[in-house]
């Protein structure tokens, strides 16, 4: 809906999420915590998957004597060579599909290219749970990738936005009252009884 139809909506979760964000989209903010070094709002971009986007968090840990070389690198104005780890903040708490680890890896793939390096893991952190929850970046989740930016290409390229799938968490979408979930899962007829009798 946002993409095709170029639509958009806030209410209070979209709110919540942005002040949840707030701290860790500023890019004037940079932080060194001992060994690591913490990038906010980091752009990123891969000509291979042919995507951009921005990571709310990179963290650099400093490397250590026995990690592979494939995954370091080197920091622009920084000694010492640097093990990259996404994190991405979400609002609420661990959903029941994978789509968070999608858009984490994603991060992750575009930070291999940019880097020259291999990323084996990143974090979730959920606002609702204080907590962060690690993601191991394996080859199925990385294979995940690429058929989700397919079929996203596919549908953006058709220009016809898919039938949504109604279920609970409809009713919280900012974009409920814009995608009419329920008109989309049946026939007019049965959403139009079914409204009328709501009455």
């Amino acid at each position: 809906m946002i993409h095709v139809e170029q639509q958009w909506a806030d209410n209070i979760r979209t709110y919540e999420g942005d002040l949840l964000h707030r701290k860790a989209d500023n890019p004037a903010l940079r932080e060194t915590r001992g060994k690591i070094i913490i990038s906010r709002a980091m752009p990123l971009i891969s000509r291979k998957l042919g995507i951009t986007g921005t990571a709310d968090v990179v963290e650099f840990h400093a490397a250590e004597e026995d990690d592979p070389p494939d995954c370091i690198a080197s920091l622009t104005g920084r000694r010492g060579k640097w093990k990259p780890y996404p994190v991405e903040y979400k609002r609420g708490k661990p959903k029941v599909d994978d789509c968070d680890e999608v858009q984490l890896c994603a991060q992750a793939m575009c930070l291999e290219e940019m880097l020259g390096v291999k990323i084996g893991a990143g974090s979730l952190f959920y606002g609702q749970q204080e907590r962060r929850q690690e993601v191991l970046f394996t080859e199925d989740l990385r294979c995940g990738v690429i058929d989700y930016l397919d079929e996203m290409r596919s549908c953006f390229n058709s220009g016809i936005t898919p039938a949504g799938k109604y279920n609970k968490a409809c009713k919280s979408c900012s974009l409920h009252n814009i995608c009419l979930p329920k008109l989309r899962k049946g026939s007019v007829s049965r959403y139009m009884d079914s409204f009328l009798e709501g009455e």
